[in-house]
């Protein structure tokens, strides 16, 4: 599988709590923090339900 970089762009405040759950859930926790992880189709789709506070490219 691919791998990707999710790196957080935003912050969590004033979210959703299922949305601050994702993005713990993805291993992020501060802004500008990155993590390396394979292109799962659930990991895709938990990007997709936080794609606006979280930036990612593929490696």
């Amino acid at each position: 599988m691919a791998k990707i970089r999710i790196t957080q762009i935003k912050s969590v405040i004033d979210r959703s709590e299922r949305q601050k759950k994702t993005v713990q859930a993805l291993g992020l926790s501060k802004i500008n923090q990155s993590v390396e992880v394979e292109a799962t189709p659930q990991i895709i789709g938990m990007v997709r339900k936080v794609n606006h506070l979280v930036a990612i490219e593929s490696i």
